[in-house]
């Protein structure tokens, strides 16, 4: 078996060493493996089972050109590892389950099937933080450091990016629901200056653009509710949504920018979006017409039944959004009767 010699930079972080350094893709993943808690027994077993979907859009996000910049992590288990501090060269016998992976199973297993499929991906070179010979309480100790102290960027500022970010690793359907948000606040619109992007300063009310985007997404992804009924272009999509705010809007006249208004907080926000997608949407469809006109004919709300933001006080958020959708869903005037269908 042919040596793997590489050069590394040491890092010295309180009572841990552990050395950086980069190898190719096909390297990585023949000598690394995930050791799952709850499940096998040898020292260090601190992940998680393998998510087959996640697996799958990692190969495709690195089939189409995306970048891994942060460091692989693994805990070398196997005596076939030599470190040669004064040249800062590291070298071993690349066997299999040489390491265990601490951060970037995913990352890993996705990457794998990626050279699988186009085995010249073998050569990309990743980088990669090895430790040596840790006890499961140290491995422990950095997967919890890497998940949960070094948290991730707010959801909102990552949607925000897809308008500048490479195509090629954008998620479509997300970059076309913030298109949406940007429709909705525009002045004249349903939601003008009341959809929170990054970089604002803190204030009460609002809606995220995170929960915007969250909520719109699985209207318009591909085979999505709105493809399903042909409402396939962004124009189609965003006057849909649009509309149905604006009926909502002319229901509440001088009260939809109200600061209790329900529908200018999250919950509201969601709740709105999912009555959308399950009563609206077959109601504009079989008069094929998605016009607020049409919308507003079939919503009863006056003054008597706004919902208020305090009417979800102390409710969660799931809750909170369930409430919001069975208020709507109680004053939609249009529910089919049995005896309309054929059978």
């Amino acid at each position: 078996m042919t040596l793997s010699v590489h050069p590394f930079i040491k890092i010295q972080q309180r009572e841990q060493n552990f050395y950086l350094t980069n190898l190719p893709a096909s390297i990585v993943s023949s000598i690394s493996y995930a050791s799952v808690r709850g499940r096998d027994q040898e020292k260090g077993a601190v992940q998680r089972v393998l998510n087959t979907r996640r697996i799958s859009n990692i190969k495709d996000f690195a089939l189409n050109g995306g970048d891994f910049p942060n460091s692989i992590v693994m805990n070398w288990v196997k005596p076939n590892i030599s470190i040669d501090e004064k040249q800062n060269i590291l070298s071993f016998e690349p066997e299999a389950n040489s390491a265990q992976l601490i951060d970037g199973q995913h990352r890993v297993a996705g990457l794998k099937e990626a050279i699988a499929e186009h085995p010249e991906f073998g050569e990309y070179e990743l980088p990669v933080a090895i430790y040596i010979g840790l006890s499961t309480k140290a491995c422990a100790d950095i997967f919890l450091a890497i998940n949960t102290e070094q948290k991730p960027v707010h959801r909102s500022l990552v949607f925000d990016l897809y308008e500048i970010a490479d195509e090629q690793i954008v998620d479509q359907a997300a970059a076309r629901a913030r298109d949406i948000a940007v429709e909705l606040n525009e002045s004249g619109a349903p939601f003008y200056a009341m959809i929170k992007f990054p970089g604002e300063p803190p204030r009460k009310g609002g809606v995220a653009l995170s929960t915007v985007v969250t909520a719109i997404k699985p209207l318009i992804e591909p085979n999505g509710i709105f493809d399903q009924v042909g409402l396939s272009t962004f124009e189609n999509q965003s006057k849909a949504i649009v509309n149905f705010f604006n009926a909502l809007k002319s229901a509440y006249g001088a009260f939809w920018f109200d600061r209790q208004n329900a529908f200018m907080y999250a919950a509201g926000f969601a709740g709105a979006i999912d009555f959308l997608g399950k009563r609206i949407v077959p109601y504009c469809v079989k008069r094929k017409s998605f016009s607020d006109t049409t919308i507003r004919s079939s919503i009863e709300i006056s003054e008597s039944n706004l919902i208020f933001q305090k009417e979800l006080s102390g409710k969660g958020g799931t809750e909170a959004q369930r409430f919001v959708f069975n208020r709507l869903d109680e004053s939609f005037i249009s529910k089919e009767a049995a005896d309309d269908y054929e059978f």
